[in-house]
């Protein structure tokens, strides 16, 4: 442990020159903050939508100097953008902040839309700025001891897959959120918010990818408490195979009563099979035909990428809040040159538009939808700069 310790001193005192700041000031920006002062650096500037918001939130959130505008923010002597603003706004910000130099962290979904998402991803690789988003359950050890698991053949060929999104916040007509407004948060609501964390998940794990799916989403309540004629979907399922021959299924709901936050996997292949559940992170199932058994997070126990994001040690649990600390602390070792196995970038959130676009499609139209043409969506360069 000691080496973890010592190698963790040493990245803090790089990143404690950086100097983020954060556009928005809700819940995620409050998230963002906490994960960039445990990275060692210092909140300096903040955004938000109006200069009295910005004041009360950098107060709140022990940001260093609120800004009025874009222009004003950009030209300060910031290195790091967070995008914790509503998704309409990612892309203009995004786009914005690249083209002033400025490494970037967004938020999901990257863009309302693929060709939003593609004109980032681009700008971002051609300019050679670090661009992150967070997709942050990659960062729970359990997770990587899974991926090191597939990636080993423990489990055999992959078979099936297994994976679920649940939340209650929205569950009743009286709940209500800018995210339903389909101006404000895209023409995705549910599957673009957490599908794309679960799809991401998976890909992740397994090391393979989605080629086709069929879909189905439904609106529950067409009218909330400020929204009315609501067109983002309140739930999505999903059947869908991989590159691999692997057959899955996924639901996501933010009607579920009593689930807040249960994202879980579970993947079956020929000799094993192996279960993750978000709300219980600590844990691995692992299933064989003679019995099952629970893997816990040790990091004296564990695989190395693993054993790397265990910052406590066993019996002290981690959770969420750690998994985005160690989101941001690897996104900002990329920024130094220093990037890790696992950090997901802007063509992750290019993938996850491409993937919950498909999703929409095939419920519209009732059929099988193929991914397996993603790779010829190119941008030119009067669209890059448009």
């Amino acid at each position: 442990m000691s080496n973890v310790a010592m190698n963790t001193d040493v990245s803090m005192a790089q990143r404690s020159a950086l100097r983020p700041a954060f556009i928005g000031g809700g819940f995620m920006a409050q998230v963002h903050s906490v994960a960039a002062r445990a990275a060692g650096a210092t909140p300096s500037a903040l955004l938000s939508s109006s200069l009295p918001n910005a004041k009360a939130a950098a107060e709140r959130l022990g940001v260093t100097q609120a800004f009025e505008s874009l222009d004003e923010l950009l030209s300060s002597d910031v290195d790091v953008i967070h995008i914790c603003s509503p998704n309409a706004t990612h892309a203009p910000y995004a786009l914005r902040a690249l083209e002033a130099g400025k490494h970037v962290i967004c938020e999901k979904p990257l863009g309302t839309n693929i060709h939003e998402a593609a004109r980032m991803t681009e700008l971002a690789r051609q300019l050679g700025l670090t661009a992150t988003v967070p997709f942050v359950y990659r960062f729970h050890p359990m997770v990587r001891e899974a991926r090191d698991l597939v990636r080993r053949n423990m489990l055999g060929a992959v078979l099936t897959i297994q994976g679920g999104y649940m939340q209650d916040w929205l569950m009743d007509a009286s709940n209500d959120d800018w995210r339903v407004d389909a101006e404000l948060g895209g023409a995705s609501r549910v599957f673009a918010d957490i599908g794309s964390h679960l799809c991401d998940l998976i890909e992740f794990v397994t090391d393979d990818r989605i080629v086709s799916l069929s879909s189905r989403t439904r609106v529950v309540h067409p009218n909330r408490a400020h929204n009315r004629n609501v067109t983002t979907e309140d739930l999505a399922a999903v059947i869908f195979e991989t590159a691999g021959g692997a057959l899955g299924t996924l639901v996501v709901s933010q009607l579920a009563p009593g689930r807040k936050n249960r994202l879980t996997i579970e993947i079956s292949g020929q000799t094993r099979s192996l279960a993750f559940d978000q709300e219980q992170p600590e844990s691995l199932w692992l299933g064989e035909r003679e019995g099952s058994r629970t893997i816990l997070r040790d990091p004296l126990l564990l695989s190395a990428d693993a054993a790397r994001l265990s910052r406590l040690p066993a019996g002290h649990p981690q959770g969420y809040q750690d998994a985005f600390n160690a989101f941001v602390a690897d996104s900002y070792d990329a920024i130094l040159g220093q990037p890790a196995d696992g950090l997901p970038t802007f063509s992750d959130g290019l993938r996850a538009v491409r993937i919950t676009e498909a999703v929409l499609a095939s419920a519209r139209s009732g059929e099988r939808v193929s991914l397996e043409t993603e790779s010829t969506y190119k941008i030119s360069a009067d669209e890059l700069i448009a």
